[in-house]
């Protein structure tokens, strides 16, 4: 599987979450493979389908041809499946003792690919997925990471697909929001995604014009928000809209987990209902929470999500054919660059707290709890 071996098939993935756009990025990566005169196979699942082929009657990777992927740019999803669970460098496996433990089976994956004749893998997928895909590089394995997460935390990429969707989708509930809670007088607490960053919730929070925005990057006393919707109260503004990212946490406090399992990311989730619980019981108001945890990764992406899905799809086509691995495609304005997989997973991408989207928001009024 050397770098100036001739490509003849590849294979495709997607993994984690999923994001509007991932459909995009196969097509214009089977199409552009296709003109090229490579065969293209998708993996179902993420590596489930060549790990656990068994459970796939359907089989576990598949051909993929221009009649497979047509007329699937604008839906959301994946036409692959894909999974948060099965991470092959820690797999839940059950032991003899029948107790589960976490085994590392990068090499098996790789064995696999071999017996496929798949000569590279186009990974789609967050900051853990394209983790795997590094793993999987440094054994050997030619591939390229396209990524993928509505999140946006994925470092040297300014933008990554599926985050412009959820952040117009995000700011489209609280417009409708502030009617409802304006005619109730009421406290609106609304939880978004984005794990440990806090880019969905700030730049919805921005754009939908809410009262505070909780986000991790900045710990938050909830004396200071319940503060801040006194002061609007005194200023003849009977409600409020408080936007909480799930990985935001008051100061000295620690982030809601929901639960934690063998083989995958902890889950986030609750921190709404307990702000909510907690701003009723210090001002005096009603308030709701309200979740919208899997509808932002759901629906059409939106046209800047569809281009740059197609431009990293192609792009990382382009990649295979220069004869490179162990990249990622990335955005930077005009172009699509590569960089090292090492580098793009090596930190998270988080809000500084000095930068211009938060001092607009101190400007606006926007509390931050702190």
């Amino acid at each position: 599987m050397g770098k100036n071996k001739k490509i003849k098939r590849i294979a495709i993935n997607t993994g984690g979450g999923d994001a509007p756009g991932l459909n995009a990025v196969i097509r214009a990566t089977v199409i552009s493979a296709l003109n090229r005169g490579w065969e293209v196979y998708g993996i179902r699942e993420g590596y489930n389908g060549l790990m656990k082929p068994e459970d796939y009657p359907e089989g576990g990777i598949f051909p993929l041809t221009r009649a497979s992927v047509r007329g699937i740019t604008h839906l959301g999803g994946t036409i692959l499946g894909t999974t948060n669970k099965g991470d092959p460098r820690k797999y839940p496996t059950r032991g003899r003792d029948g107790k589960w433990f976490e085994k590392d089976r990068t090499s098996e994956l790789v064995a696999a690919f071999r017996r496929h004749r798949l000569d590279a893998l186009v990974a789609l997928g967050g900051d853990g997925s394209l983790s795997i895909a590094n793993v999987l590089a440094g054994k050997g394995l030619r591939v390229i990471g396209v990524p993928k997460t509505i999140d946006n935390d994925l470092k040297k990429t300014v933008a990554t697909f599926g985050f412009d969707t959820a952040v117009s989708f995000a700011t489209d509930c609280l417009d409708r929001l502030h009617s409802t809670a304006e005619a109730h007088r009421r406290i609106m607490v609304v939880e978004v995604m984005g794990r440990y960053a806090g880019w969905i919730a700030l730049n919805s929070g921005i754009s939908g014009t809410a009262d505070a925005i909780l986000i991790p990057e900045i710990p938050y006393d909830i004396n200071k928000v319940a503060g801040a919707m006194k002061y609007l109260e005194s200023k003849g503004k009977y409600f409020g809209i408080v936007v909480v990212a799930e990985g935001a946490r008051p100061k000295g406090g620690k982030v809601c987990v929901i639960s934690r399992e063998l083989g995958r990311q902890e889950k986030l989730g609750g921190i709404g209902e307990q702000v909510r619980l907690e701003l009723q019981a210090l001002t005096g108001r009603e308030c709701r929470t309200v979740v919208l945890g899997h509808l932002l990764r759901g629906g059409s992406p939106t046209t800047f999500d569809r281009l740059l899905s197609l431009r990293f799809g192609a792009a990382a086509v382009r990649a295979l054919a220069e004869g490179r691995s162990g990249v990622m495609v990335a955005l930077d304005p005009p172009k699509v660059r590569y960089v090292p997989l090492e580098q793009a997973t090596k930190r998270l991408k988080t809000v500084p707290p000095d930068c211009d989207s938060i001092l607009t928001a101190r400007s606006l009024g926007i509390s931050f709890g702190d």
